[in-house]
């Protein structure tokens, strides 16, 4: 255990969950499931079954990075990595990747999501163990395929090959992968069964990872090249700056997983949701005799079903003939939308920093 080192990614706005979500206090700093511990204090408590709590680090943008001292406080400074600006995924691996290999060049590193909820915990530990010691044995870089459970337009997809790994049947040669595809694509992925829900979880060895940015990301790795000496020293915030300012915006599926010819992907059924919407949140609430999901102690719903409701403990609500709604209200904002139109909260959010500036984003 000693080698692997575990990559929490916590950047993100998460503007599809507004006005719950901020950008000054996005959903992984947020009680969504109403468990009593945050999104990444969960995805935090779960890495500690993988590694030590010292080889833990955690990416955020500067701006949260008092929040993550506050929600995970066993953290050192030294293991918060603050981002100037938001550049996407591939930046942010490079970050955390070649600031680990610094201190050990044996590392074998898994990056993942801090908002992502995980039912099957055991389940999870175990398939990341089977890809760590995959990532171990040969050059590759391996990923977390989710065996999909309906024709999702939400989510990206992976294709296998019959080829699989003699010790993990699960661990299987990636031919394709293809983002958001449209439903009638989706219903074919489905169908034809070697397909995978991308989950945006990985493994890799730092030898591997830094080969790969070398040969797919040139210009990311130079840049992460001249920090060579500079991490783990003071001279790491001010190296970063100018690190970002010159870094490309780009994601590390596009930049290498896709291009890379030496990816695999495990099959994994972990109980997860990357919790992008309320709609997907709504899957994973308990809910009333008329399929309404409901957070918040004061709600009375009468004539209504299939909704998700979402307000304070001391907010009385009452609802009457609604259907297949999200009823959402925080910080004095207050979202009524149907479920079926949830994609388009983007657009609300957008409009409203045009019209009002930041004051409710």
């Amino acid at each position: 255990m000693k080698n692997i080192y575990c990559v929490i990614m916590a950047g993100g706005i998460g503007s599809r969950f507004w006005p719950m979500s901020r950008t000054s206090y996005p959903k992984q700093f947020i009680d969504i499931l109403g468990t009593g511990r945050t999104l990444i204090q969960q995805t935090y408590d779960r890495f500690l079954k993988i590694c030590p709590k010292e080889n833990i680090y955690v990416v955020t943008n500067d701006d949260y990075v008092k929040i993550v001292k506050e929600q995970l406080p066993s953290l050192s400074d030294n293991q918060i990595l603050a981002e100037p600006f938001r550049k996407n995924t591939a930046p942010c691996a490079a970050y955390a990747s070649y600031k680990i290999g610094s201190i050990d060049p044996e590392a074998t590193i898994v990056v993942a999501p801090s908002d992502h909820l995980i039912l099957k915990e055991d389940t999870f530990v175990s398939a990341i163990n089977s890809c760590v010691k995959k990532s171990n044995e040969e050059d590759c870089l391996v990923t977390l395929g989710i065996k999909p459970t309906r024709p999702d337009t939400g989510y990206g997809y992976i294709q296998f090959t019959d080829a699989d790994w003699e010790h993990d049947k699960r661990l299987k040669k990636v031919k394709t992968f293809t983002e958001k595809p449209d439903t009638e694509m989706a219903k074919f992925f489905i169908e034809s069964g070697d397909f995978l829900w991308n989950s945006g979880i990985f493994i890799w060895s730092y030898k591997s990872i830094k080969k790969a940015f070398e040969q797919h990301l040139s210009e990311v790795d130079a840049i992460f090249k001249e920090g060579a000496g500079k991490f783990n020293t003071e001279q790491e915030s001010s190296f970063i700056k100018n690190a970002y300012a010159l870094c490309p915006s780009v994601s590390i599926d596009y930049g290498i997983m896709e291009k890379a010819s030496n990816v695999y992907v495990r099959s994994s059924i972990i109980g997860w949701s990357d919790l992008g919407t309320w709609g997907s949140l709504y899957t994973h609430i308990d809910k009333d005799f008329n399929k309404n999901a409901i957070l918040g102690k004061k709600v009375r719903v009468y004539d209504s079903s299939n909704c998700i409701v979402n307000v304070p403990n001391d907010k009385l609500v009452v609802l009457q003939g609604l259907d297949g709604y999200i009823v959402v209200e925080s910080n004095n904002v207050l979202l009524v939308c149907k479920m079926d139109h949830e994609q388009q909260i983007k657009t609300y959010v957008n409009d409203l920093k045009i019209s009002n500036g930041d004051k409710y984003i």
